[in-house]
């Protein structure tokens, strides 16, 4: 892969060989072929014949002529403007409930209650969240909204007042809402699927995997395990939505490195979108993953990319959302330089209307950054979120995956090195081993249209 064209080359060994050896080369200045293949001579022990090499040199020299190679960094001049970029609120995260009716172990969220009281949003506050949101996303037509928790079901009222309240606003405004539900779906019942599947651009259903990893990770406060009541649901939902805009997503820990096998469950199940990523925890806790575990889960994704191919050449496919890579056009250039845009353009809402960066630095009192009644009082907050970049970060400049991941999650950052600049290190190695994963599988799909 060029990093900075997103070219992606199909090569044989013997030009996977020279390409470092003919950049550092055309880097100096040299860029005749015949003065490249006398200079590879000398510095390689290359057994292949001259014509082979010849044919070699050309074809690179042809890539690095047409920008496919080489390709110089366009973006590392452009963040200085980005950083001076004016910001709009285009989504909200909103806690419709800090309360939940699991009691799953590696909650960040402490059970809903977010290291604070258990709440429930009160339509007055979720109204004014959305007038804000209105009032602070400038020209933008298109606004998201996710209701989350906790478990945004136990207080489903207030989400229908809500989406109600959130079209009225629509023509008005001249804005279109896309709402989204993420829920464990212990209260899922008809009613809820037929008003979500009318009004949810997206849902995401949260499973483990396999009944023993599920129901020991996310059990009732009483111990007694969750798989068997949700499993039907979820299958519903999926059916009713044509296997599409839902997620089925889980999270696997160190209880379950062999995660591919979870993965591979729920598409036996019949789900085709699936999301099933690595527990972020510290240390203390036994079912953190750690550094000595990443050998095994590398080779974690790459039986499942392995599985995956074949299921889609035997008409079984699925899509699995961490290898879910666009070569071709991908997001757009603020995109790859900042990612989700939490504290500039993403914001999260507690149950008594305070705003914070995103879902995992509410209750951290130090990103309060305001509430919904008086607006950002604490700009701040919201340029440093802005300056976050991947040229940022001294972790990411030389990443070739850095601008698939934009970084990575400001929290993680937070929460393992106590800035928002730095990078959660067992999360870059996995990330760039399923940006290695999703690349091969593209290949693999080239390679079968030909």
């Amino acid at each position: 892969m060029d990093v900075n064209s997103g070219s992606i080359h199909v090569a044989d060994d013997l030009v996977y060989e020279i390409i470092p050896l003919v950049e550092e080369l055309v880097s100096s200045g040299r860029k005749d072929a015949g003065v490249i293949r006398a200079a590879l001579r000398e510095k390689a022990d290359l057994s292949c014949s001259d014509e082979a090499l010849g044919e070699a040199v050309e074809e690179i020299l042809e890539l690095e002529a047409t920008g496919q190679l080489f390709a110089p960094d366009l973006y590392e001049n452009y963040v200085y403007d980005f950083k001076k970029r004016q910001t709009v609120v285009k989504a909200l995260c909103l806690h419709i409930a800090h309360d939940c009716n699991l009691a799953c172990r590696y909650c960040f969220a402490e059970e809903g209650e977010y290291h604070g009281r258990r709440a429930l949003m009160s339509f007055e506050v979720g109204k004014k969240a959305l007038d804000f949101l209105v009032a602070n996303s400038g020209s933008r037509v298109n606004l998201e909204v996710d209701f989350f928790g906790g478990e945004p079901l136990m207080n489903w009222q207030v989400v229908k007042e809500l989406v109600e309240y959130g079209r009225s606003l629509e023509v008005p405004n001249n804005k279109k809402f896309r709402f989204t539900l993420t829920t464990n779906g212990v209260l899922l019942n008809d009613e809820i699927l037929e008003f979500a599947n009318r009004e949810m651009a997206n849902i995401v259903l949260s499973i483990d995997g396999r009944r023993e990893i599920h129901d020991f990770m996310r059990p009732f406060r009483g111990g007694q395990g969750s798989y068997d009541l949700i499993v039907p649901k979820f299958q519903k939902v999926a059916e009713s939505r044509g296997q599409e805009r839902y997620y089925v997503r889980g999270t696997f820990t160190r209880n379950n490195l062999d995660f591919s096998k979870d993965v591979l469950h729920l598409a036996d199940l019949g789900f085709e979108q699936i999301s099933v990523e690595p527990v972020v925890a510290g240390p203390e806790d036994d079912y953190a993953i750690r550094e000595e575990d990443i050998p095994l889960l590398k080779e974690e994704y790459d039986i499942l990319a392995a599985e995956m191919l074949k299921r889609r050449q035997e008409g079984r496919g699925f899509h699995f959302f961490h290898f879910m890579i666009d070569l071709e056009g991908g997001p757009c250039v603020a995109k790859r330089l900042s990612g989700c845009g939490s504290g500039t353009e993403y914001l999260a809402v507690t149950p008594w209307g305070d705003l914070y960066p995103c879902h995992q630095f509410v209750g951290n009192e130090k990103f309060l950054m305001g509430n919904v009644e008086e607006g950002i009082k604490r700009t701040d907050i919201r340029d440093e979120f802005k300056c976050c970049n991947v040229y940022a970060k001294e972790k990411c400049r030389k990443c070739f995956a850095k601008f698939y991941c934009s970084g990575g999650c400001a929290a993680n950052s937070y929460n393992f090195h106590g800035n928002i600049n730095d990078a959660y290190d067992v999360g870059c190695e996995l990330e760039r081993k399923r940006v290695e994963c999703a690349i091969m599988l593209k290949v693999a799909e080239a390679d079968a249209e030909q």
